[in-house]
Parts: C-alpha cells; structure tokens; sequence
C-alpha cells in the first residue's frame, strides 16, 4: 500500500467516490442510531448550509425521511436566507420540521447586551443601527499573529475597521456563544421528547481547527460527516442532490449582524485552499510541493501550514474534558 505521504500531490487527491462513501456513512448511521444510542431517529439542526443539508440527507436515507427531523434555530440577526434554504432543504427530503425563533431566550440571557458592550469596548458609538462582525486578515496577504478585526457598519453605511484587544475579543466571543449553546440546548430538548439522537454536522476542517463551540453547535451523539474535508462535503452533496442554491450559498457562520463568511471569520483563506493545505500538513508533503500545485509560493504554503498547526494547539481544549474518573 502506498502511504499518502508518497503520492504525487495535487488538487485531485481529495476525490472521493460518493457512492461507496454515502453507503459507508448511512450504516454508521443506522448502527449508532439504533444499536448504540437505541434510538428511533435522528434530529439535524439546519442552518441553511452545505453540512447541515448534507447531514439531514444522510440521515433521511440511512433511517427514512418519517424518522428525521430538521429543526429551524433562528434568532433576530439571523440572514433570510438561512431560514428560506433550512426550510428548502426540509421540504426537499420531506422530513418533518420545526420553526421555533430563540430571540427572547437570547435577549434573557443577556446575549445582545454583553455582546454591544463588548463592540463598545473597540468602538464607543456603536449604537442601535450600527451593525458588525468581526474578521481575521487573509493570511496570504498579511504575515504575523491572528489579530481579529472588527468591521462595522454605520446607519449612513460608512465602514470602520478597529483591531480587536484580546479582552474585547473574548467578551464578544463569551457572548456570541450564547447562540450556538442556545440552539444545543433546544434541539437536545427535541430530541429527548422523540427519543431520537442528535446528529452533529462538523466536517473535518471544523472538529480538527477549532471552529466550533464547546457544548454548542460542536454537540451530537453522532457525527456523520467528520471525517470530511469540506470538497467532500460538497461532492456528496451534488450526489444527493442537495439543492443547487445551498450548494452555491458560501460558507457562514450566520452569528454577527453584518453579513459574514466563514472564509474571513475564521479560515482567512478559501475552504477549498484550507483542505488542500490541511491534507498537506497531515500527510508531510513537502511545502514546495503543496505550492507548485496550489499556484502559491512556499512562504504563502508555510504561513497557511503554520496556521493550521497553531489553531489546533490553541483550540485542543474544546475537545477535551478532565475527571478524576
């Protein structure tokens, strides 16, 4: 057998053959379901983008579509389109669906609050109106640390741009999580009243970089499409015949008031670079081969493969948790 080290590396090596891979992924599907967790179906929570969709079929075809649910967790700063593709993608499988907005749960918590106090911190007249998010510079451009940004909108629509201190960064952070631990909480609620399983939507770039929260959107008792980089994501996708509009929709994590891709929240570069790269890294292809297939030059393959490494030193603790047990 050939180490994946020793083949010849280039943008093709990600292919994968939907077929097997889909009917590998439906029996872990039924055995987690129904051997492991000895359930009766499953819950998808649907955001509206390529892994929830692609998720939500998976289960659909592993167990039958009268056995999935796909839960719709919108809030007041959701897009509109993130609810119009969540319900296209329910009505495609004809699974049943659940609408239930977390806005007042979110406005309880003080969500909204701490988060505006935060964007205060960095910018004093942020105000009702004003809308934000924030970024991290494209690292094939600029060098150094990841130093987030936070980029708002005023009502007249002039755009300002202030580099974050580590503390803002984080009281945004702390309470930006109330989101995606909110809709945790409500689609385990789903779950329990059908006993069903909840099934977790990460791809590989997710779960192995960090882009997940804790207890939040990083939840599931299974987690079909983990092991997916994301191109494989979307080669699944077009065999299930996910609709060609969530297919195109980029990336987003749908969680500031300013629209926002995942790209420049948290990737820096195109998803489809990232998985090439992080394949690279794993397997030890040499940086100078990685660049002379990707178009890029070896200092720009280094910078990515060093950022790679270090968001995964820096979130290793979210897949952690310590007992004495």
């Amino acid at each position: 057998m050939i180490n994946p080290s020793q083949r010849a590396f280039s943008k093709d090596v990600l292919k994968i053959d939907p077929k097997t891979e889909i009917d590998r992924i439906c029996a872990f599907i039924r055995d987690s379901v129904a051997k492991q967790f000895r359930k009766k179906g499953a819950v998808v929570a649907l955001s509206g983008g390529i892994d929830s969709s692609v998720t939500a079929a998976l289960c659909a075809r592993a167990l039958g579509k009268q056995r999935v649910m796909g839960l719709m967790l919108p809030e007041k700063e959701s897009s509109q389109e993130t609810i119009d593709l969540s319900r296209l993608m329910a009505d495609t499988l004809e699974i049943e669906q659940v609408y239930q907005d977390i806005t007042e749960v979110l406005e309880a918590a003080g969500c909204y609050h701490k988060r505006n106090t935060a964007f205060q911190a960095v910018l004093p007249e942020y105000a009702d109106g004003y809308t934000a998010k924030i970024v991290l510079p494209n690292i094939l451009e600029e060098g150094g640390y990841n130093l987030f940004y936070l980029v708002a909108r005023s009502p007249e629509g002039k755009q300002i741009r202030k580099r974050l201190s580590y503390e803002s960064y984080l009281g945004i952070l702390a309470a930006s999580n109330f989101k995606q631990r909110v809709r945790a909480m409500m689609t385990y609620h789903h779950a329990d009243q059908r006993n069903y399983a909840v099934a977790g939507t990460s791809n590989l770039l997710e779960h192995d970089q960090g882009f997940f929260v804790k207890l939040g959107d990083g939840a599931g008792d299974l987690k079909p499409i983990t092991h997916l980089y994301k191109s494989q994501v979307y080669a699944l996708a077009a065999y299930l015949d996910v609709p060609q509009d969530i297919q195109e929709r980029p990336p987003t994590p749908d969680t500031y008031p300013l629209d926002q891709t995942a790209q420049e929240f948290y990737f820096s570069i195109p998803l489809e670079t990232y998985d090439l790269c992080m394949y690279a890294e794993k397997h030890d292809v040499p940086a100078a081969d990685a660049a002379d297939a990707l178009d890029l030059t070896v200092e720009q393959v280094e910078r990515i493969l060093g950022n790679i490494k270090q968001k995964r030193r820096s979130t290793e603790y979210l897949h952690r948790t310590l007992s004495l047990l």
